[in-house]
This record gives C-alpha cells, structure tokens and sequence, in this order.
C-alpha cells in the first residue's frame, strides 16, 4: 500500500483511568503503574508492524483517560507517536479534568498537540460524583486554564445529558457553564445505561425518553444562539473547529486502530482490537476481522454521511461505489422525501431538520431496503 492509499487518520486508545465512571462502556482498566511500561512496549510494537503513514492528517488519543499517565509515561507515548505527526492538521488528546497539571499541558503542547476533548459532562458536583466523576467544576476551569496557557485553546466539551435527576432546569444551568468555559466544540452524549456497568448492575433506569428529547430539543436550540454551528447530529462548533478527525469517520474513510479496545478500518475490513489488556500486552490477542459485503460498504456510508447536516456528497458516492445514492434505495429515499425526513439536490442527500431528530427511523427505513437489496444480490 504506498502512502497515499494509507489511511490519513489514527485512533490510539489509552486503556487507564484514575478511577472508573459509573456508566462507562468503554475498554479500560484503572491505572496501575507497573502495567504502563509493557503496554507501552505493546504499543511500539504495533505501529511498527503496521506501517503506520508518517504522513497523517489527525490523531487522536483517546481513552480511558491519556491524562491519567505520569509526565514521563506521557512523554514516552507522545515520543512514540512522534514520527508520525510532522503533516498532521489535528492532534487530539482526552482529558479528564483533575488528571491534568501546567506541566502536562506543556509537555502535550510542546510535541504538537493542538486540540483538547475535555470530560465536563455537566456543572453539578454532586452528580458529578453519583456518575463516579473524579473531577469538580473547578477542576474543570482550572484544567481550561492550564491548556490556554500551554497555548492549546481548540477545546471540545463533552457535554451529558438525560442523568439521573437531572430536570430542564439544571441542563440549563449546566449549558450556561459551558458557555462560559467558552470552548471551540461541544459533543452531546445522551447517558445510556450499559448492563455491564456500574449504573446497569445498580439497576438505574434511562431517562424518560419524551424528557430526553425535550433536552435534546433546547440544547439544539440554545447552541446556535451562542454562536455555535450543528454539522452533526451531535456535534456542534464555532466556524472552523469542527472535529476533522470525527469527520473522517462520518465521510467514512479509513483510519488506523491503535491499542486495546480500539477498531480500526481500511477499506471493506473492519477489525476490533481484543479489550483484554494481559492478551495485547503478551502479543496473544486475536484480532476480530469483519469483511464487509459491497451492501454493508453502502449502507454504512449512508448511515454515516447522514449524520453530518452537510449530508452525503453525491460524486464522491458515485465515484466510491459505482452509482447515485438513490438508485440503491430508490423506494426508501422517496418514501422519506416525501414525509420531509430527506432533502436532496444534485449535489447532495441529507436529512432535513426534523429528519435528524428522527434519525434512527429514517436510517432503520433504508436498512429495511438494503437489506432486501442484498437477498437479491442487487
């Protein structure tokens, strides 16, 4: 594979938390010093036997929690990652508020790191807590604070809605904090309750899913009024900060998967590092391979480009897969565009206003096609 048909985009994923959110689903283990150096050892090994492109466009660390690394097991990963980040656009780390001091930031700046996706969540301490957070409000300016000075100011928030108690009201409170954290990016997480987690093994409920929507509704709402753009379903940025590395999974390219618990695609393969920390570090992992068929390719274009407001591009579609979107689900699409769900033009197909709300629905609809489409052989 030369350079230009590698993937442009990497995702390395951190396994280690400070301590365990009481809702998280992701692959994580809680920090244990003397696993970092053999995971660190694993993860030299991986990018070398990938041939990793040294001329990326994003990167981004995720987790787990990458802050929750000393400064020296930071640096040794950041110097890891360093021969590959001399044409990147974005550099990306998580953070959670409380595993970050000046000198993190500093480091994080001083090897080219440009963009922040910092955990607030939400403003209440006290639900801060009940979530299994290790962070208060003030922690989370402080963090802010230490980034601006290390000179990174492109800074995302993760904002949660739907909790435990949470009413209208403190949703409210809790945006008007954000805006006054002043971030480039918000990311919208509706709290969903996994079984194999603290929450789910606790027994707690969902939110009530007409409460739901109503946050939904008045976040959508109040986002643009404060100078921030929707260009996904549930991202949100000041002109020119969307996430370009996201936006590599929405227009369905390829990235790299690095690490435990992370997934990776190039081209019609699909793999899934295993979640086992001891199997990735022993070199004993079995990577899960999916080969997607040319229906699934398709479909999950379509599914990911609908996310996007900016829609799904007709030419690069066409030019992908060898025909217009609407003639591989012909009936679905004028079904949707005739209840107001699809809008298209000769340059684009998206949803429109009340079709991303209804997202979910508009996408089982095609799926209903393809699946059909596939049984043909079509």
């Amino acid at each position: 594979m030369t350079t230009a048909n590698k993937p442009q985009s990497l995702y390395l994923h951190v396994p280690f938390c400070a301590g365990i959110c009481s809702y998280c689903a992701f692959m994580h283990v809680r920090y244990q010093q003397e696993l970092v150096q053999p995971w660190l050892q694993a993860i030299a090994r991986e990018l070398q036997a990938e041939n990793v492109n040294r001329q990326l466009r994003t990167l981004y660390l995720g987790g787990g929690t990458p802050s929750a690394l000393s400064l020296a097991e930071l640096q040794q990963l950041l110097e890891l990652l360093q021969p590959y980040t001399g044409s990147l656009q974005e550099y990306t780390v998580e953070i959670n508020p409380g595993t970050l001091d000046a000198e993190k930031a500093r480091l994080l700046a001083s090897y080219g790191v440009n963009r922040a996706s910092v955990g607030y969540q939400c403003d209440d301490d006290a639900m801060l807590a009940s979530l299994g957070r290790h962070h208060t409000l003030q922690q989370t300016r402080e963090c802010l604070d230490c980034l601006r000075q290390a000179g990174i100011t492109n800074i995302s928030l993760d904002l949660l809605y739907g909790l435990p108690g949470q009413t209208l009201a403190r949703l409210e409170h809790s945006l008007q904090t954000a805006f006054s954290l002043a971030p480039q990016h918000l990311s919208l997480y509706s709290l969903e309750i996994y079984p194999d987690t603290v929450l789910g093994r606790r027994g707690v409920k969902p939110c009530d899913p007409d409460l739901e929507a109503d946050m939904y509704e008045r976040i959508c709402r109040e986002l643009p009024a404060h100078g921030y753009e929707r260009y996904e379903v549930a991202s949100f940025a000041r002109p020119g900060f969307a996430s370009q590395h996201n936006l590599t999974y929405w227009h369905y390219e390829d990235f790299y998967g690095i690490g435990c618990g992370a997934s990776g695609k190039i081209g019609s393969l699909r793999y899934d590092h295993s979640r086992s920390l001891p199997d990735y570090i022993n070199g004993t992992e079995q990577l899960h391979l999916i080969r997607l068929s040319p229906e699934e390719e398709r479909f999950e274009a379509v599914m990911m480009g609908l996310r996007l407001c900016s829609g799904i591009d007709r030419q690069v579609f066409r030019q992908r897969y060898g025909s217009d979107v609407e003639e591989l689900y012909p009936q679905a699409i004028a079904r949707l565009k005739q209840e107001g769900l699809l809008v298209d033009t000769p340059q684009v197909l998206k949803t429109s206003r009340r079709g991303m709300e209804l997202l979910n629905s508009v996408l089982e609809e095609i799926l209903e096609e393809s699946g059909t489409a596939a049984e043909e052989g079509l």
